[in-house]
């Protein structure tokens, strides 16, 4: 028998167990990176998220013979219903053992949650911000995830859904480089030394946070107008564009930080983030001074890079914008003497990406797969 808990998000028991569940379940999976435990809980708290000045929740408990067995969110974003014309609610934070009925008792309750709003279709999982990550990995869970950036789940969680009616609804890639097999064609190397002689564009690198900070505001407001044409894009609130460029600045090296510029105006980035998923594998959700210790030394050592936010503004495409932007990822490959790097999570509607990503040398190893069903 499984019965299912609204969890009270003022409730600190119910909000613990919540949480408390997905660190049991992984317990001892050398592929799984802990969460920072203070970011899941902002995902529980409405009233400081800035994702809820324009969506609300709802978060479930699965309990089966006594033990908690599942939990689940599902969630409207308004915003982005209003920017497409859609009555979609998503779901998110969903963990659960191996078990039929307790992925059925989750889902019933949120299809009844959704139906009372006039919602028609279940989208899922997406989070409450760009960097939570999207989708269920249906290859390359023998791989350990990347950082926080992206979800890990056990490889049955695909089927449970499907037996549910889910179906596919995107995919996003993770494409691995290897600095040796890096292979920046030549004609791309020229565009890209042609368009900065030219002072078409300009590559703005930064060497301390204190510089990155004084463009926060620029590089926020680059990175919402980038994904305009994106399958996951809404228009965000000046709250969450703080909110993203914020949780960057904490994880960055601003060495690894690349602003393309056209005249004074952010046209692109590259965003790269040392991988310190080891660090965070031993800080087990923590963050205190050995931790953080840890981290910094971790930052220093690693030979794997994240890039996790690469792109120009649309109306610059085709103007050698994007040779520049790849030269520059190979330069931060090569200059910092990274051995492996990780394009994280490329949407597979962004099909130009994808296709550079292949002609430099990318392959495709990791896949996380949105579901979707009408409900």
């Amino acid at each position: 028998m499984v019965n299912i808990e609204t969890v009270d998000t003022g409730n600190k028991n119910q909000v613990n167990r919540f949480i408390r569940f997905h660190y049991d379940l992984y317990q001892g999976c050398s592929q799984w990176v802990p969460p920072i435990l203070n970011d899941v809980r902002l995902m529980l708290n409405p009233q400081k998220h800035p994702y809820f000045e324009h969506a609300a929740a709802e978060y479930y408990l699965a309990v089966k013979d006594g033990k908690d067995a599942g939990r689940l969110v599902v969630h409207e974003n308004l915003a982005f219903n209003a920017c497409h014309g859609t009555r979609e609610a998503d779901f998110y934070l969903f963990d659960t053992i191996d078990d039929q009925e307790v992925v059925n008792g989750l889902f019933e309750r949120a299809f009844e949650w959704a139906k009372k709003r006039g919602l028609d279709r279940m989208v899922g999982p997406k989070g409450f911000s760009p960097f939570d990550g999207y989708g269920i990995q249906v290859e390359g869970t023998n791989l350990r995830q990347m950082m926080t950036m992206m979800n890990y789940n056990y490889d049955y969680y695909p089927k449970l859904l499907e037996n549910l009616g889910f179906t596919k609804e995107v995919d996003f890639v993770s494409c691995y480089l290897a600095r040796d097999n890096f292979n920046l064609p030549e004609r791309v190397k020229q565009i890209a030394q042609k368009v900065q002689e030219r002072g078409t564009f300009r590559v703005v690198n930064f060497e301390n946070k204190r510089a990155l900070i004084a463009m926060a505001k620029q590089i926020g407001e680059a990175y919402n107008n980038t994904f305009v044409n994106n399958w996951e894009y809404y228009p965000l609130t000046e709250r969450e564009i703080k909110y993203v460029v914020d949780t960057l600045i904490n994880v960055a090296d601003p060495r690894l930080i690349k602003i393309i510029m056209h005249g004074d105006k952010v046209v692109g980035f590259l965003l790269g983030f040392p991988d310190v998923s080891r660090a965070l594998q031993r800080a087990k959700g923590h963050l205190n001074p050995i931790s953080l210790a840890d981290l910094l030394i971790d930052m220093k050592r690693t030979d794997w890079v994240s890039l996790n936010g690469a792109g120009m503004l649309p109306e610059y495409h085709g103007r050698g914008g994007n040779a520049l932007l790849y030269s520059e990822m190979q330069k931060t490959i090569e200059t910092y003497n990274f051995k492996h790097a990780e394009l994280t999570q490329v949407a597979e509607t962004a099909v130009q990406m994808r296709h550079d990503l292949e002609n430099v040398g990318g392959k495709a190893y990791k896949n996380h797969r949105v579901f979707q069903r009408k409900i």
